[in-house]
């Protein structure tokens, strides 16, 4: 493991507020909130890969940025990296475009459900997929995941009941999942898909964190386990999250079934989110093509923030770390300090000086808890850690 590496700049301060960056704004941190410790908004502090700046510098320097259709080399880029990175081999004929991953998630509720209909999801999950089901009038169904001695879990018996209820058609995987930070193995995800197969519920599987792992664990695609399970699958993908490109790229969705494929296709059409960014398109296929080792470099330095984290949590009574095997986002269990919802946040924001997401966004399982991102420097990321230590020793 290293701290970091000569060729990247993954210890340098960069002032997220030069920008309007999100983390930083105070539509997150509030009026006065500008000294917190900005860690909730999920992208990183991390310049981008020089490949991916050089691809940007390059394409500014044309000077001209007319209609531009897809990029020969972006597809390819792609379909490369998931092969040689997760061994999952992709017919480019199954790769269709979309803004975002929350435009991929709404597109097949809308697609193949119908207003009324249950969308599972397993909470504590990201926030999102909740306002999605809600805005396009389905029903949220909770299949809660059960946390045991320090790992959560997915419950099968749940998954099969809530799966047999004819209107319940589709779920939400979050594979790896945020905010807990279990990167699914083989073994569950094919019951997962088994239970979905047989109660005809379609897998949309958010793999927006599936770069990012911590040793000794390795991302399975949802589609990859076979024809059985590709083909009951729509898997949303995008570097925006590994590559720290949130603003500046897209998304792409898998879709193998022909007949969904079709449909998603004309949605596309239909509501015309058929249009190529130049800096979206250079960005995306130089992370691709050429961003593995500065990806390497960062999940080095995330797995040594890791450490910093835990080392501190070993001693600190009334927080507990839920170890994570993926992402860069830390779920954290505060229930030992004995606070209300609204007291930790207080706690939090007002004695420690974290601005971290709470809990309870993620579903009431997350009562107690709340996430910290760590992909931040580590100088920031210790300071912060004392600062919490210490705010806790005065309770």
């Amino acid at each position: 493991m290293t701290h970091s590496t000569p060729h990247f700049s993954l210890d340098e301060d960069i002032d997220r507020r030069a920008v309007p960056a999100l983390k930083t704004h105070p539509i997150v941190l509030g009026e006065g909130g500008e000294n917190l410790f900005a860690a909730g908004v999920a992208d990183m502090d991390f310049k981008a890969a020089p490949p991916v700046l050089e691809a940007l510098q390059k394409r500014l320097d044309h000077g001209v940025f007319g209609y531009e259709t897809v990029p020969d080399g972006l597809i390819p880029a792609l379909t490369d990296w998931l092969q040689t990175r997760h061994g999952w081999q992709v017919d480019k004929s199954h790769i269709l475009r979309a803004s975002n991953v929350l435009n991929i998630l709404a597109i097949a509720a809308s697609l193949f459900t119908d207003e009324g209909d249950g969308v599972i999801v397993q909470p504590p999950v990201f926030f999102d997929f909740y306002d999605i089901i809600r805005e396009n009038n389905r029903h949220l169904v909770a299949n809660p995941l059960t946390l045991r001695e320090g790992r959560y879990e997915m419950d099968f018996d749940g998954l099969e009941r809530k799966a047999s209820e004819p209107r319940n058609r589709l779920i939400y995987l979050c594979n790896p999942h945020n905010p807990v930070g279990r990167v699914w193995t083989k073994d569950e995800l094919l019951r997962l898909g088994e239970i979905c197969l047989r109660n005809d519920v379609l897998v949309v599987s958010d793999e927006i964190h599936g770069d990012v792992t911590f040793p000794g664990y390795d991302y399975t695609p949802f589609a990859s386990l076979g024809p059985a399970c590709s083909n009951n699958a729509i898997t949303c993908l995008s570097p925006a999250k590994s590559f720290n490109i949130a603003a500046c790229c897209s998304a792409f969705t898998v879709i193998t079934d022909e007949v969904r494929h079709k449909a998603f296709q004309v949605e596309n059409s239909r509501l015309t989110v058929n249009k190529n960014n130049a800096f979206a398109s250079a960005a995306m296929q130089a992370a691709y093509k050429d961003g593995g080792p500065w990806l390497d470099a960062v999940r080095d330095y995330l797995a040594g923030n890791l450490s910093a984290v835990r080392s501190l949590l070993s001693d600190l009574h009334g927080v507990e770390l839920i170890e994570p095997e993926g992402t860069f986002l830390l779920w954290l269990d505060f229930r030992g300090l004995g606070l209300e919802p609204d007291e930790l946040t207080a706690f939090l924001k007002n004695r420690a000086g974290w601005a971290v997401t709470r809990g309870p966004a993620f579903s009431d399982q997350g009562v107690g808890f709340a996430r910290l991102n760590i992909a931040c420097t580590r100088s920031k990321l210790e300071a912060a850690l004392h600062r919490l230590a210490n705010a806790v020793l005065s309770l």
